[in-house]
């Protein structure tokens, strides 16, 4: 618990506007978009800037307090539930765009930066920036950081650990550590920066981010191919890439996934398919051309029952927009969506969705499945109801026996959701008590206290 002495500090300190401590304010604090995890926040803060992260830091040092840091609630794993209390810190109101410097090719931002408003601020200067979560309208470049997000695009342009040059991190006893910088190579010390990407808010508090930005592609083409069978999909996806092909977009959705984003975006799928792969190659004109057409090739060789061109530009991005709505499609058919994120190499795509559909059947269960193809990024979602104790139980056997066969053929428990509090238990069983005791040896260099996301990414002794 918080003293209300404390409280008074903090509104006197950092605006009473900053500060929120009463229960109903804190509620939709306590959640972010996994489900199954709730928590209690104790008080929330909002800095508007540095100082503000050091004051609220001072403030729960002296009081005792976890720290919970927040963008805006999107992850899928738990990473900012604030399950032991304490104070959730917010930092969507650090949202400036400080710099874009197109001699460097550089942009500063704060934590709170909207994904989506980044890359087209800094698209109005001729410039890309290109990690695009499906969470881009409202996710946050601090968050995208702490989870090392991915999206879409990731296949051919990789995922936010590619693109942060430099950080600004706050440690648990106030000291402010910089890390990297413009220069395009730096190699002086330790990794420090790579460490915080992905650390999801349990080795310090990024308070400024620096990422690298590059030319935008100059075309690009964008086909959908259709599937009498999602295996057969998968095997298209493994063979374009054998073929040496990289598309910047190399998307699936099953047709449970198909039928429900139909229904919400109604932009013509059909809805008698098992599988729709949407793959865009972008670059200069005559290397798209090239590409497109050997994809098309591909595509016919193993059997796809349809293949269409995107007509124009707009139809393109609608194709695009609609692929992203995946999630919230499927998530308007049932009170809960359970989602994961395994990831297998390319070469196993084939394998894992007559696996999956092979677990539907077993645990009798709704499931949707779609994700990032190309990079062997799956999120199979599981349409159900967590108020059916039954129906959660055959959810997670579900998931337990999926991530036991992703791991036997080199796969991991996580391509970009991160590991939170929904994971821990796969993270452990991936990487070995080995590993986790050297993650514990690391966590407790930074944080010798445990301030920071307590019992996130792994478990407290």
């Amino acid at each position: 618990m918080i003293s209300q002495a404390a409280v008074a500090r903090l509104r006197d300190m950092l605006g009473t506007k900053n500060v929120l401590s009463e229960p109903e304010d804190l509620l939709t604090l306590g959640y972010d978009s996994t489900p199954e995890l709730s928590g209690q926040p104790d008080v929330a803060v909002y800095p508007p800037d540095l100082d503000g992260i050091l004051t609220a830091i001072e403030i729960a040092r002296d009081e005792g307090l976890p720290i919970v840091p927040r963008g805006s609630g999107t992850g899928l794993s738990g990473g900012s539930v604030p399950v032991s209390g304490g104070m959730v810190l917010c930092l969507n109101r650090m949202n400036r765009i400080l710099e874009i410097d197109e001699a460097n090719l550089t942009a500063t931002v704060e934590p709170g930066v909207i994904t989506l408003d980044l890359f087209n601020a800094v698209a109005e200067k001729g410039l890309f920036y290109p990690p695009d979560p499906g969470s881009q309208k409202i996710s946050t470049l601090g968050g995208n950081v702490m989870e090392n997000a991915g999206g879409l695009r990731g296949l051919k342009y990789g995922v936010t650990r590619d693109y942060v040059m430099a950080l600004q991190c706050v440690l648990p006893d106030g000291s402010v550590v910089n890390t990297g910088g413009k220069s395009v190579k730096d190699v002086a010390g330790y990794a420090f920066k790579d460490l915080l990407v992905g650390s999801e808010g349990t080795l310090g508090i990024i308070s400024e981010i620096t990422v690298s930005l590059i030319p935008p592609p100059q075309t690009r083409k964008t086909l959908l191919a259709y599937f009498d069978t999602m295996p057969k999909a998968g095997e298209a996806v493994a063979r374009i890439i054998a073929a040496k092909i990289i598309p910047s977009t190399l998307e699936i959705m099953d047709q449970a996934t198909i039928g429900c984003v139909e229904e919400f975006a109604g932009i013509g799928l059909p809805l008698d398919m098992a599988a729709l792969l949407l793959i865009e190659v972008d670059g200069h004109p005559a290397v798209v051309e090239e590409e497109a057409a050997a994809v098309h090739k591909v595509l016919q060789q193993v059997g796809a029952a349809e293949i269409k061109l995107a007509g124009n530009a707009d139809e393109a991005a609608s194709l695009a927009a609609a692929r992203r709505t995946a999630l919230s499609a499927l998530a308007r058919k049932s009170p809960t969506t359970l989602l994961e994120d395994a990831t297998v190499p390319r070469s196993m795509l084939a394998e894992t969705f007559t696996e999956i559909e092979r677990l539907t059947d077993k645990y009798r269960l709704t499931v949707g499945t779609f994700g990032h193809a190309g990079d062997g990024n799956i999120h199979p979602t599981v349409l159900c109801d967590e108020r059916d104790r039954d129906q959660m139980q055959r959810a997670h056997a579900f998931y337990d026996e999926l991530y036991e066969k992703v791991l036997a053929w080199g796969g991991t428990v996580s391509g970009e959701h991160g590991i939170g509090v929904a994971k821990r238990d796969y993270l452990a069983r991936q990487i070995g008590p080995a590993g986790i005791a050297v993650m514990r040896r690391i966590k407790d260099s930074f944080d010798p206290r445990r301030m920071l996301n307590p019992g996130k990414v792994i478990a407290e002794k």
